[in-house]
């Protein structure tokens, strides 16, 4: 820390640094280093690191929304709900091969894959094939409110309808 100046014979002593100020240069630095990590870590912990997953509960609506014959596409939820044949019912379009989703062919009346050419009838059913199962049906209920809501974590057997 010290540096020594020749001048015609003579040395001259500049500057100084013990090892008391060393060490109290090395303290501030790592105080202050402390504190700025304590901060990037106070800031980073704000944000969550995980996400909550999406309900797998939705309303859809009331059931005059529904009439007769009608079909709904719920492409958030992949999703079909239909009320045919005096009840109310909702389909997945997750295709049971390896989950892509399908799309409905009206003209056609059923469900096609476009990955992998998987057919499906309006009920759900398989009928070509890469497909092993059937589309699942989840379980529509009206609620206090007068709301209809689709619960696609609870299966429940093809065929079962709402009557609203």
């Amino acid at each position: 820390c010290k540096e020594i100046v020749k001048m015609d014979e003579k040395e001259e002593v500049k500057g100084s640094c013990n090892r008391r100020d060393f060490m109290g240069n090395v303290g501030k630095i790592a105080f202050l280093g402390g504190v700025g990590l304590a901060a990037a870590g106070s800031l980073i912990g704000l944000k969550p690191r995980v996400l909550p997953d999406p309900s797998e509960q939705f309303k859809i609506g009331l059931p005059q929304d529904f009439p007769e014959g009608t079909v709904r596409i719920f492409e958030k939820e992949n999703v079909a709900v239909f009320n045919r044949e005096g009840g109310l019912y909702a389909i997945s379009l997750v295709c049971t091969h390896l989950g892509c989703i399908v799309t409905l062919n009206e003209k056609e009346e059923r469900f096609d894959c476009p990955c992998h050419g998987s057919k499906f009838t309006l009920d759900g059913k398989v009928t070509k094939a890469p497909a092993p199962k059937s589309l699942p049906w989840f379980q529509v209920a009206l609620q206090p409110g007068g709301q209809l809501m689709v619960d696609k974590s609870l299966t429940v057997q093809a065929g079962t309808k709402v009557t609203v």
